[in-house]
């Protein structure tokens, strides 16, 4: 037992305690970051399937941040005036972000309030280890308060320092 304890001590005490600190975010704020980016989104609400062993995984021995793309599918409702009426299931690409040793580690099958960012021939879906643009799990509220922004109602998010 002592073998295992002891590299696991120096691995913890050989460099500096780091930790990632990610700023809250809802619904209302990433539909402000897809309004104001250059590229087009689609807001949809379902399930996205991938095969999670494809996902990355943290790597103590290289810290660079990196960019893993890989197939997945997204089957749900987009977004119009109406609500999340229209009919939406489309193979997308999942592009997973890694900040240095954080990754993210969605769930395949799991309920997702996405931005998809669209490009010539398909959508992304850009996910990072503080959520990128999807949330999961989203609550009638949540996509309630994006059906109001998309109508041009109010769009405040309610995270202390956003807007």
């Amino acid at each position: 037992m002592t073998r295992f304890i002891a590299p696991l001590v120096a691995f913890l005490l050989g460099g500096p305690a780091l930790a990632l600190s990610c700023l809250p975010r809802d619904a209302p704020y990433l539909y402000q970051q897809a309004d104001a980016a250059e590229a087009a989104y689609v807001v949809v609400h379902g399930r996205l399937t991938f095969d999670e062993s494809r996902l990355p995984r943290a790597n103590a021995e290289d810290q660079s941040d990196s960019e893993t793309r890989l197939p997945a599918r997204f089957t749900g409702k987009a977004l119009s005036r109406e609500g999340f009426v229209v009919p939406f299931d489309r193979p997308i690409t999942l592009v997973v972000e890694c900040f240095g040793v954080w990754c993210p580690s969605p769930e395949s099958g799991t309920e997702h309030l996405a931005f998809l960012r669209r490009r010539d021939g398909g959508h992304d879906l850009v996910l990072d280890p503080c959520g990128g643009m999807a949330l999961s799990a989203p609550s009638r509220e949540q996509r309630d308060r994006i059906v109001q922004c998309f109508r041009g109602g109010p769009c405040v998010s309610e995270v202390p320092g956003r807007r």
